[in-house]
């Protein structure tokens, strides 16, 4: 067991921490109270190669491990957790199930330019009635002469208003239950596929979250991402790599925290002396730092098991269980030290504390990976 990190590993953090710090923490503030997508800087991280970190270089990715992934992503949201699920969704739930179920031709023509962050991805599962019961779908794909029609509504699309190829999940064979769920690759910008709104969120403002309408959307058979009936499974593995993503998301809002409440507990002054000097302010310190290194550890092994072909099911439903609760913990923690500075919006924790809370319930909730793990402990 090796705790170090290889220099290409060490390369990619400090890269993500420099760019970070330079092109993304400047404008956080900014971004989350317009609500704005930083386009600007999605071009930017796809220069990077940030857009398709480990697709293969033949496909237009950078070939990278999984670890180094995580690794961008923590540090992307170390400075805006908004622009981490912009690169995580991208990655986790659009790049990695095209090129593990796609044909070639499909790689070639939608996961070449997404690794390459000439296009975005976005991946669309939930919907109005079918959340944790992702198997509840309603949006219905019927056959027809040359492919299939797509009807339905998606719900809380991350990249949705902003995206250009969509990994959609539906019923092919509503009789058949879960299965006769497909995933289709399908086009935002062919005729019936509607934007209805976005959704104004408490935070990750930055990253857009919409509500997509299928209707009538004409999908060609070459569009059908792996085997007709099959789609759960593309479904659920694509949600094990996207939990790893939401971990170090989380994983950014921890440290972010952290570094916050340090620095602030040295400046701030009471009874003469800096609140670091506190025990109540060490203790509460220690106890973040101690929570935010062991969800880093889960994280990175449930990276380290994706990248050598392991199961992981279980090891990313724990790192996002545990991440995502460190994340709030930290965050509300880091509040407190603020006392009420920490609730205006002219200090930036008030804002990590609005973050962290989606990390808890998007990409399965707390719950759902609590069942994960114990379905395996209790196998």
């Amino acid at each position: 067991m090796k705790f170090e990190l290889t220099s290409e590993q060490e390369l990619i953090r400090k890269t993500a921490r420099e760019f970070a710090q330079n092109e993304i923490a400047p404008h956080s503030a900014e971004w989350d109270r317009e609500s704005r997508f930083p386009a600007e800087v999605v071009s930017k991280m796809a220069e990077l190669g940030f857009m398709g970190m480990n697709v293969d270089p033949k496909w237009g990715g950078a070939g990278m491990d999984a670890l180094c992934y995580t690794l961008a992503v923590e540090e992307l949201s170390r400075a805006d957790a908004g622009v981490g699920v912009i690169m995580s969704v991208n990655n986790s739930l659009t790049c990695w199930p095209i090129e593990t179920y796609g044909t070639d031709e499909q790689k070639e023509r939608w996961l070449t330019p997404m690794a390459k962050g000439e296009t975005l991805g976005a991946y669309c599962l939930s919907e109005p009635q079918a959340g944790t019961d992702a198997a509840a779908q309603k949006t219905v794909a019927v056959r027809s002469d040359d492919g299939y029609v797509l009807n339905g509504t998606k719900n809380f699309i991350t990249n949705g208003a902003h995206a250009d190829t969509l990994v959609v999940i539906a019923m092919t064979d509503i009789e058949a239950g879960h299965h006769g769920i497909s995933a289709f690759i399908v086009d935002a910008h062919d005729p019936g596929v509607q934007v209805a709104h976005t959704e104004h969120k408490m935070g990750i403002r930055s990253s857009d979250t919409a509500q997509i309408v299928l209707d009538e959307v004409r999908v060609r058979r070459d569009q059908l991402l792996g085997e007709e009936g099959k789609g759960f499974k593309v479904a659920m593995t694509t949600l094990d790599g996207g939990r790893i993503g939401i971990a170090a998301q989380a994983l950014g809002i921890a440290q972010a925290s952290l570094d916050h409440a340090i620095a602030y507990s040295k400046e701030r002054q009471q009874f003469g002396r800096p609140l670091a000097k506190f025990q109540a302010i060490q203790f509460k310190i220690a106890e973040m730092q101690a929570r935010t290194e062991a969800a880093r550890l889960l994280t990175y092994r449930a990276s380290d098991y994706k990248e050598r072909g392991l199961n992981y099911n279980s090891e990313a439903a724990m790192a996002k269980w545990m991440a995502s609760n460190n994340a709030v913990y930290c965050a509300e923690e880091a509040v407190q030290i603020f006392g009420g500075n920490g609730y205006s919006k002219e200090y930036p924790v008030e804002k990590l504390m609005r973050d962290a809370k989606i990390c808890d319930i998007y990409e399965g909730t707390t719950e759902v990976q609590k069942m994960v793990v114990a379905a395996k402990v209790l196998a």
